[in-house]
């Protein structure tokens, strides 16, 4: 059985289309740039909704409910070994003002010291083209779907 894991691609269209990327926390991320943004996102089990989820992800990984108040499943992927279900939704959000929750990680490998890394350290509004080069390769469907629906 896969992995689960739910998220939501919040967007705006002034100035122009964009979406909201968070960079990836943690040291193996820390001097990636392109294909090292996620959609905001987490794991959740079979027994949890998956846009309950993807609501409460979005509020750990941000610090701050999603400011949408409409969400519009965008379907699901596989990417990797998980499978992801996503939401898109229209709204705003300081990127700046971002307060991620954090998770626990042996570091450096094999030291016995566990430190803690923000799930996100940072988020940012990108451009469609410009977020395809930022996001993990696994997730950059989603633009496509995304543009879709709002051609549609």
């Amino acid at each position: 059985m896969p992995r689960r894991s739910a998220g939501i691609l919040l967007y705006r269209r002034d100035p122009g289309l964009q979406v909201l990327l968070g960079h990836m926390g943690g040291p193996f991320w820390a001097h990636k740039d392109d294909g090292a943004w996620s959609i905001p996102k987490g794991e959740h089990g079979d027994d949890e909704d998956a846009l309950a989820a993807a609501r409460r992800e979005f509020e750990e990984e941000l610090g701050s409910p999603v400011p949408a108040a409409t969400l519009t499943p965008l379907g699901e992927l596989r990417a990797g070994s998980k499978v992801l279900t996503v939401w898109a939704g229209e709204g705003d959000l300081d990127a700046d003002a971002v307060v991620s929750g954090t998770f626990a990680l042996e570091w450096p490998p094999r030291s016995g010291r566990v430190q803690e890394f923000p799930e996100i350290d940072r988020a940012g509004w990108f451009a469609v083209e410009e977020a395809r080069a930022k996001l993990v390769k696994g997730q950059v469907p989603y633009l496509d779907r995304l543009l879709a629906l709002l051609d549609g």
